[in-house]
């Protein structure tokens, strides 16, 4: 099959699987913004997302195209370190329109995994994981998740580690972002650039409002934190 066996189809498996998590992403940003006005909307919604069959079946299914990104952007890496072989340990001149993430989207996507292993600990393992086992001991009831916010952002070591995260985050999507759309097609000039201009403006705005959201929780500015919600 052409999508695993060839280059260009292991590039659109890469690209498709990125913009449905990059989808995911901005979903799971405009929940967190939630957290920011009303502590108990949070954990309505995260009651409403807990462990209910369709939750279970998009966690599963979520599941499945990260590993699958993660997966071909391994093979793909691999497959470009033998197409360079010897050539890659020359000594070159760094070419001046190659971005730095595009460089180094291998370092940035093990940041990421490992920041998304810390993650799902921090949250799915102690919500929706604690209410399909509640045997198990957790850190806090399954249905708080503001409470989970707060305690996690009220931690100076993890507010750092999901800063490096989030920023990590950031150059891989400003660069695959645009990375994508040229493999699915877009590869007039004109909206080429505007695809690449429009990619780094949403990017942009989607990761600070993650990054907004763990800083006030850090700083302890959330409204919902003032009004006791």
């Amino acid at each position: 099959m052409w999508l695993i066996n060839s280059s260009i189809g292991r590039k659109v498996v890469m690209s498709v699987t990125g913009i449905a998590l990059i989808l995911f992403l901005t979903f799971h940003c405009c929940m967190n913004v939630v957290a920011l006005f009303s502590g108990e909307a949070y954990n309505w919604i995260c009651e409403l997302l807990g462990a209910n069959w369709y939750a279970v079946v998009a966690t599963l299914g979520l599941a499945a195209l990260a590993a699958i990104h993660i997966v071909y952007a391994f093979i793909l890496t691999a497959q470009n370190r033998r197409a360079r072989g010897t050539e890659r340990y020359a000594v070159t001149v760094k070419p001046e329109k190659v971005e730095w993430a595009s460089q180094n989207m291998l370092v940035l996507g093990i940041i990421i995994l490992v920041g998304l292993l810390i993650h799902l600990y921090d949250f799915w393992f102690n919500m929706m994981f604690a209410e399909l086992f509640p045997s198990i001991h957790y850190d806090a009831a399954p249905a708080d998740g503001f409470g989970k916010i707060v305690a996690t952002f009220g931690n100076p070591v993890k507010v750092v580690l999901y800063v490096i995260w989030i920023v990590a985050i950031w150059f891989h999507l400003s660069h695959g972002f645009w990375s994508a759309m040229h493999t699915l097609g877009v590869n007039g000039k004109i909206w080429f650039n505007r695809w690449r201009m429009i990619g780094w403006i949403y990017t942009t705005i989607l990761m600070l409002g993650f990054l907004v959201v763990v800083l006030a929780f850090a700083f302890k500015c959330a409204p919902s934190l003032c009004c006791g919600a």
